[in-house]
């Protein structure tokens, strides 16, 4: 076993022995071994970085095993440039979630913190799958944790979220699936990944195979306008769920436009760039404009994060190197950055029991430390320089000014509604005198969730000063597939 199965299984292993310890004087014991198993699971990631080999497209950490040898199916995982940092960050997040679950959740603590380290094993396996069927397994399976997660411990309308979310994303993944198929046949019986890049197929096989891996991936990220699942999921979503869902869920349908769309259909790519692009401006000006008339703090953060995504598809579908390359850095640093919005107002939920903005103001007064991290957070949603939030979109808008000035100018748009809408909040929640006797009431953070917030803090301002390492690791990859995407142009 290497280390990505090792990355892969751990977290999975440890999340199914925990379903053991079901006992209510468990709780305790369940929780420290959450966290062991959460911190064993990032630790193994580490070494994926200090192996990587810088200035090479290929495949790394390789490791390919029969799994269904009469239908040439293999266990076949390893990461390039594209999908290596997805690894370490899903591990990371499982790590911050699971402290900040520590003291809110008190019922059914096993199945709960199991289901959460699962999730994080099979969402590194999407990111790591090389081999088709290995992927959608992977892909299918994360909804089953989320699905019990919402529906379990979410909020009064849980099951209608929890329905609407998994109908929504497995209807999507049907086509796709439907493509997969098609591949195989085409490839010779071969579920190779690798093998359906070089596949030459016609204009219109292209079209229908990108239009079915839209249906997919479009609805996972979510684009407008398939995105209307996301705010009812994340209202309901307990605190923990909407920062998974955040930050690594989304990510899984804009990886998989880099993973199969673009180099499996690239003709159809090029031609369908327009669509992908206006979608992609609704997201960026529309939807920042509707989260600017949320008065739940959750809706807002969820919409925003649609509009965030925006800007990833926005720069893979402008075809140059720092569109792809900030689209990706995007991803990551809307992982950091959705995380810890959500883990901030999971923290005022935890002592009011409400997520509107009316019924806080003045909480700077009465939560200091706490409000400086929600001002760091809310900075870094707004895409302040210096901090992640900033790096992606900036290459994604010079990228697009590079393409065409105005679909540049458009773009940037969504630099002043994200200022706009989450300053606002921020301002309504934090700042002025305390609002009521709820917020006067309200005690400081304590070393728990200083520590959870502080690791999101360091997280977000080291990948905005320093973005360099993640920018190393994925050049060659993403200069790789845009020549492949061109060079089937010219053929």
């Amino acid at each position: 076993m290497g280390l990505l199965s090792l990355a892969i299984w751990t977290p999975i292993a440890f999340g199914a022995l925990l379903l053991f310890f079901g006992r209510e004087e468990q709780a305790r014991m369940v929780r420290w071994l959450a966290l062991v198993g959460a911190l064993i699971g990032f630790a193994v990631t580490l070494p994926l970085y200090e192996g990587f080999q810088l200035g090479t497209a290929a495949m790394q950490f390789v490791e390919k095993a029969a799994w269904i040898e009469s239908f040439n199916i293999f266990y076949h995982v390893g990461v390039d440039g594209i999908s290596f940092w997805f690894v370490p960050l899903t591990a990371f997040i499982t790590v911050v979630v699971v402290i900040a679950s520590w003291e809110s959740i008190t019922e059914r603590v096993n199945q709960y913190m199991g289901a959460f380290l699962i999730l994080s094993g099979l969402m590194i396996g999407v990111f790591s799958a090389l081999d088709g069927l290995l992927f959608y397994v992977f892909f299918e399976a994360t909804l089953i944790p989320m699905y019990l997660i919402i529906g379990i411990w979410g909020g009064p309308r849980k099951i209608y979220a929890a329905f609407k979310f998994f109908l929504y994303t497995l209807l999507g993944s049907l086509l796709m699936l439907v493509a997969f198929i098609y591949l195989y046949h085409q490839a010779g019986g071969s579920f190779d990944i690798a093998t359906w890049h070089k596949l030459p197929l016609d204009a219109g096989a292209q079209t229908l195979l990108f239009f079915a891996f839209f249906a997919a991936f479009a609805v996972k990220v979510p684009m407008w306008p398939v995105h209307t699942w996301l705010p009812d999921v994340h209202v309901e979503a307990p605190t923990g769920g909407s920062a998974v869902l955040a930050a690594i869920m989304l990510k899984l349908g804009a990886y998989g436009f880099l993973r199969f769309s673009l180099p499996i259909a690239p003709d159809a790519a090029r031609e369908w760039a327009w669509l992908m692009i206006a979608l992609s401006l609704i997201a960026v000006v529309y939807v920042g404009l509707v989260a600017m008339v949320q008065k739940d703090m959750k809706k807002l953060v969820a919409y925003s994060s649609v509009a965030h995504m925006g800007f990833v598809t926005l720069g893979f579908f402008i075809f140059n190197d720092l569109g792809v390359s900030g689209g990706l850095v995007q991803m990551i640093a809307h992982g950091f950055v959705s995380g810890a919005m959500f883990l901030s107002i999971g923290v005022l939920y935890d002592r009011v029991h409400s997520r509107e903005i009316a019924d806080y103001g003045g909480v700077v007064n009465t939560m200091p430390k706490f409000a400086a991290f929600a001002l760091l957070f809310t900075m870094a949603n707004c895409g302040l320089p210096g901090t992640a939030g900033f790096v992606g979109e900036w290459m994604v808008i010079l990228a697009a000014v590079k393409a065409n000035f105005w679909l540049g100018l458009a773009a940037a748009t969504a630099l002043i509604w994200g200022a706009a809408y989450s300053l606002w909040m921020f301002k309504r929640v934090y700042l002025g005198a305390v609002g009521n006797a709820n917020v006067k009431a309200m005690l400081d953070i304590g070393r728990r969730e200083f520590f959870m917030l502080a690791l999101l803090a360091v997280a977000i301002l080291y990948m905005g000063i320093y973005p360099r390492p993640f920018t190393d690791v994925m050049d060659t990859s993403v200069a790789e597939l845009l020549k492949h995407v061109a060079l089937s142009k010219l053929n």
